[in-house]
């Protein structure tokens, strides 16, 4: 035990060695943009520059993949006043509700918002609605700000030579995307228009979650405006990706290996699961809502305090979500992160249940520790039991969990009683479906 104990810590060690440099790098790229984006804002006032971004390079540091970086460009509007009309509503299992942003005919400083650049007339022809603010239309605009401003920062030498390049700008459907460089390291944003306004999270105000977070974190971020991204050409959506970085930034605050053991599992992912990001796998954003949900399930501060069994715990999770086919978003738990991903599912559950079996081959990050493997950490009858969820869901609904979290030593009798509250969740949040079992 000793030995894995120490391979664990210099894997470790490792990854945080890369952290700073990272992070550094990060800042150094995301500054080339908001001064690209502050040129924007002059030439465009309705485009505003968001320099509340801390965490994104916390973030960033976190992980190891290259994944694209979110960078959010909000629009200068009073959202509160705009009319959200849902286009539908989505059944359970669906991604978030699709809704129109209209301009009312009554409000103030909205004329910048009925200019045929950026919206459409409403079809409601006596309605209050009199325009709707449309998505590809803004995406159109900032696209063509932003070549403007690069030419315009690059001539007046306000960016580095070669730092960016407009010809690597490419508009996607839902955002822009752009290369800039940062020394050797090149960081993909997405940049996307956004309207923030409040609205409630129902989420953050159950009673369940308060004991995995640190106290009255949870109402300082419910405090905090959700963003309305494009969702199509026509149509906008909730994100809360900001809301869940603040919630992985209070988990940081908490002593012990929470982010330590996402750090870790994202870097195995990365360069084992997906083959160094070449092969298509769970993404950082997956990892971040298994690490919330195990924190939430997992509250007492001794779950964390050995970096192994903290490790573990995630791998538990991610397993009963694996073999369930069921991520549930942290914020929306009726929604399945892992729903038309085009993932590979069992391919994925073969990965972490031999990584959860035999962690040493995948910890080695050096040649010369590339010595002779200990045998499995688990034996042959507990990969038969890992198995079974894989072919049929129902086991993680029966005594079967129990069993299962004795054969991992890293764990102690109480997590048993905690995971009923998983197996809930789970079967709350998604029907098995038992033709597939």
């Amino acid at each position: 035990m000793a030995v894995q104990v120490s391979l664990w810590h210099h894997y470790l060690q490792a990854i945080r060695s890369r952290g700073a440099p990272r992070a550094q790098d990060y800042q150094r790229a995301e500054n080339v943009l908001l001064v690209v984006l502050e040129r924007v804002h002059e030439l465009d006032p309705r485009f505003l520059v968001d320099y509340s971004r801390d965490l994104e390079a916390f973030q960033f540091a976190l992980r190891s993949s290259e994944d694209p970086v979110r960078m959010e460009v909000p629009l200068w509007v009073d959202a509160e006043v705009l009319l959200v009309e849902e286009v539908g509503a989505a059944e359970a299992g669906d991604g978030p509700t699709s809704c129109h942003l209209g301009v009312p005919r009554e409000g103030a400083n909205l004329e910048q918002w009925t200019a045929e650049d950026v919206s459409s007339i409403s079809s409601e022809g006596s309605g209050t609605c009199c325009s709707h603010i449309v998505p590809s239309k803004v995406l159109r605009v900032l696209k063509d700000l932003l070549v403007a401003a690069i030419v315009h920062c690059k001539h007046q030498s306000l960016i580095a030579p070669g730092s960016l390049n407009a010809d690597s700008l490419r508009e996607e459907e839902l955002h822009l995307s752009l290369l800039v460089s940062s020394g050797w390291r090149t960081v993909c944003f997405h940049v996307m228009p956004v309207v923030r306004r409040r609205q409630r999270v129902p989420a953050l105000e159950g009673a369940q979650l308060m004991h995995g977070f640190p106290e009255g974190s949870l109402k300082r971020i419910v405090s905090q405006k959700v963003a309305l991204v494009p969702a199509s050409a026509q149509h906008w959506r909730v994100c809360t990706d900001y809301l869940l970085t603040r919630l992985l930034g209070a988990l940081g605050s908490f002593p012990g290996h929470r982010l330590d053991s996402l750090s870790i599992l994202d870097r195995v992912n990365h360069e084992s699961w997906r083959d160094g990001g070449q092969s298509p796998g769970l993404t950082f954003g997956h990892l971040k809502t298994v690490l919330l949900w195990a924190a939430v399930l997992f509250p007492e501060p001794e779950d964390w305090a050995e970096l192994q069994g903290a490790v573990y715990r995630l791998l538990v999770v991610l397993l009963c979500c694996l073999a369930t086919r069921n991520l549930p978003d942290f914020l929306h738990p009726e929604r399945n992160l892992l729903a038309d991903t085009g993932l590979d599912l069992n391919a994925l559950y073969q990965h972490v249940e031999h990584f959860a079996s035999q962690p040493e081959p995948s910890l080695r990050i050096h040649v010369t520790h590339l010595g002779r493997s200990p045998p499995p950490r688990l034996g042959s009858g507990v990969k038969a039991l890992l198995q079974l969820p894989a072919s049929n869901p129902a086991y993680w609904a029966t005594a079967y969990f129990d069993v299962l979290l004795d054969k991992f030593q890293v764990f102690n009798i109480q997590d048993k009683d905690r995971i009923s509250a998983m197996q809930s969740i789970f079967q709350k949040t998604r029907t098995l479906d038992n033709e597939e079992c």
